[in-house]
């Protein structure tokens, strides 16, 4: 039996950056996947990295965003360094577009919120956001330039995440489904694979949409699959700079001069074949947003599955059953909360406690009796 100080099941983002950081912590860690690592909502996201809340539910997720954002450019540094790879960490801001003649009113309350959550946004006229970005609709009558925001490219930086924690002495299993978690009495003692068992003195669950389907750990992470559709554009006579919004698309660059436009929500369980009906929406939105795309090729069509939750917020620290965490449930905040994910569990498993409060994100709050809420709180000395 292969024995590990922590066994992780799922070898994406959030996987690979949990492990690095215990590796780098001494401890000899195991990283399992069903597939290939890195090929699940890792692979198939934007790379957005903004706190801004998307609706009202994720309002209690801006501060750790913000505190995921603030560790962000040291992370990728430190990945490029230790990985020999580039992550395509792009700190040029985002700009929120408006274009309806009630523009200036929804401009006011975008701002008004965002600073009401200690985000910097600017107010910009339509002139002056195509002055930031030329390539923008004359249609767009005002914006948000939210200056602290930046993108990454998710697939670079996964494949880069997972390299540096090979070089730093995790062990990567892929092709390895876990059936279940391990269990010795009351506590958990590593994770049940299909040939064989991992013996661990802490196992981590970070299997994305497929975490609640490992026996024993549903429970803790009632996770479900959303289905994004994403395309990527390639028109060299665009060049975008900045992170672009508006009501019915996202538009980020990358530094290969590829646009990628997304993204739907569908929620039909597993289901990830892209469809014609998404490509035209986000098409039509893409153009409307920045006109000159209609002369752009398209590279690639993709779907992938975010995990979501019943609350739409992720699902971080240890539970009632000694040695299990969970770190999954991040929706659409994958790639943007990976560093600081690394952070506090590492922070659970070496020290006990965190230095961030995250006593809302605890796996035992969807409990009928709510028993471990004290075992997931944060400590904010």
């Amino acid at each position: 039996m292969k024995s590990f100080d922590v066994a992780i099941a799922g070898a994406g983002l959030i996987g690979a950056a949990i492990a690095l950081e215990l590796a780098r912590a001494g401890m000899r860690v195991g990283l399992f996947d069903r597939q290939e690592p890195g090929q699940e909502a890792s692979w198939a996201g934007a790379g957005i990295l903004s706190p801004a809340p998307e609706s009202a539910a994720m309002i209690p997720l801006v501060a750790l965003g913000k505190a995921s954002l603030a560790i962000y450019a040291k992370f990728a540094a430190e990945v490029e360094e230790l990985s020999g790879q580039r992550v395509g960490f792009r700190p040029h801001g985002t700009l929120e577009t408006f274009s309806s003649r009630h523009a200036i009113e929804e401009l006011s309350t975008v701002v008004a919120l965002h600073h009401g959550l200690g985000l910097r946004a600017e107010p910009v006229t339509g002139e002056d956001a195509r002055k930031l970005e030329p390539a923008l609709s004359e249609k767009i009558e005002a914006a948000v330039l939210r200056p602290d925001e930046a993108s990454v490219d998710n697939r670079a930086l996964t494949a880069a995440v997972l390299e540096a924690a090979r070089r730093s002495g995790v062990e990567i299993f892929s092709g390895r489904d876990v059936n279940a978690i391990r269990r010795e009495g009351e506590r958990c003692a590593g994770l049940v694979l299909a040939s064989e068992e991992i013996s661990a003195q802490h196992t981590i669950v970070a299997a994305g949409a497929f975490s609640g389907s490992i026996r024993g750990v549903a429970a803790y992470a009632p996770v479900h699959p959303a289905k994004g559709q994403m395309v990527a554009l390639r028109e060299d006579a665009v060049a975008i700079q900045r992170v672009l919004w508006s009501e019915n698309i996202y538009l980020v660059p990358r530094d290969d001069g590829r646009v990628l436009a997304g993204a739907t929500l569908e929620y039909v369980e597993f289901e990830r074949t892209p469809t014609a009906g998404a490509l035209a929406k986000l098409l039509t939105a893409a153009i409307e947003l920045v006109p000159a795309l209609a002369n752009g090729k398209i590279e690639e069509h993709w779907a992938g599955l975010r995990p979501d939750t019943p609350d739409h917020l992720p699902i971080l620290g240890p539970t009632d059953m000694e040695g299990l965490l969970i770190a999954t449930g991040h929706f659409r905040s994958g790639i943007l909360l990976a560093p600081i994910t690394a952070k506090l569990t590492g922070e659970w498993i070496t020290l006990g406690r965190t230095t961030t409060d995250c006593e809302r994100f605890n796996p035992m709050r969807f409990s009928s009796n709510g028993v471990g809420s004290r075992l997931a709180g944060g400590d904010s000395r």
